[in-house]
């Protein structure tokens, strides 16, 4: 039996206060255990052509010495053509 301990997220906002609101759900949650912010620059011949913030989350959902619960996480595509690998 497996169990589902802990998942890393990194996930593109398109400004600071969207950033701010994917912690502020995340944290909500109860499941956040980290989280980091950053500010991404695109550049071309030195300027500044796009810019986005990369937001980091790290969840825990059970103890790795004595887990408790088992967890099970779906992703579901949205739009695009993404293909699982």
């Amino acid at each position: 039996m497996s169990y589902l301990i802990k998942t890393m997220e990194q996930h593109r906002c398109g400004s600071e206060e969207e950033a701010k609101e994917l912690i502020q759900k995340a944290k909500d949650g109860g499941t956040l255990v980290k989280y980091s912010s950053e500010l991404k620059e695109i550049k071309s011949k030195g300027e500044v052509i796009d810019a986005y913030y990369r937001v980091t989350l790290v969840k825990q959902f059970t103890n790795e010495r004595e887990p408790e619960d088992q967890i099970s996480v779906k992703y579901e595509v949205l739009g695009g053509n993404f293909e699982w690998r």
